[in-house]
């Protein structure tokens, strides 16, 4: 007999025995507790005590918040506008009694005053006139009626003079009022101015001729190389 065929017949008794004993177990608890004897042990009684426990707070547990999504824009819904049908308008006609006109008494009616129009008298106009020299005041001192003494001296200069026009414009008088520094030639330049001017006599505002004054500036003697 090979050992594969003997195996299977131990295995077999040994499941036997097995059964036995927890037979002969079972059996002997049963007849244990029907002869149990009942009796009380006083025990010493124990100190106890609270033993503080420290308090361990719970982890925290990180929360991960996801970034919230972006917000779609908003569009107004199509409004939808109920027209009501409008009523058809009825004229209505009301019967006006007819008006009666009266009289009104308002008096006598006084014409209005067309307004005065008054017209400004123009201004006379103004026929004043200054006193002017006629002619080429250069021609009234020509150059042979240099003074001979100063001629001689060699004297030269400019001479200013003042003369009084009368109302038929002819020279009246004369005074130097910027003398050249030699009294032959101050003294031509007022004979010659007297003899040889002539002027418009200055006017007066109806236009009349008046007596005036009138001033020579710079009368230039000067020497013929």
């Amino acid at each position: 007999m090979s050992y594969a065929d003997k195996k299977p017949g131990r295995d077999r008794l040994v499941a036997i025995g097995s059964v036995a004993l927890i037979h002969a177990g079972i059996g002997y608890a049963l007849i244990s507790g029907l002869a149990y004897t009942a009796y009380t042990t006083f025990v010493d009684p124990i100190d106890t005590y609270n033993v503080p426990v420290p308090i361990v707070p719970p982890p925290v547990e990180e929360k991960i918040v996801a970034a919230p999504a972006p917000a779609r824009p908003l569009s107004a819904p199509d409004r939808i506008v109920d027209v009501a049908p409008v009523n058809p308008v009825v004229a209505v006609v009301t019967d006006t009694p007819p008006l009666t006109a009266y009289p009104v008494d308002i008096g006598p009616v006084t014409p209005p005053v067309p307004p005065v129009t008054v017209t400004p008298t123009p201004a006379p106009m103004s026929l004043s006139a200054g006193v002017s020299p006629r002619g080429n005041q250069g021609d009234w001192f020509p150059q042979d009626s240099y003074p001979a003494a100063a001629r001689r001296e060699g004297a030269e200069g400019r001479v200013s003079v003042t003369v009084g026009i009368g109302v038929n414009g002819r020279v009246t008088d004369c005074r130097v009022v910027s003398s050249s520094g030699n009294a032959d030639l101050d003294g031509a330049t007022c004979r010659l101015a007297t003899r040889n001017g002539r002027f418009t006599p200055a006017r007066d505002a109806d236009g009349q001729p008046v007596a005036s004054s009138f001033t020579l500036r710079n009368v230039r003697w000067q020497l013929e190389n």
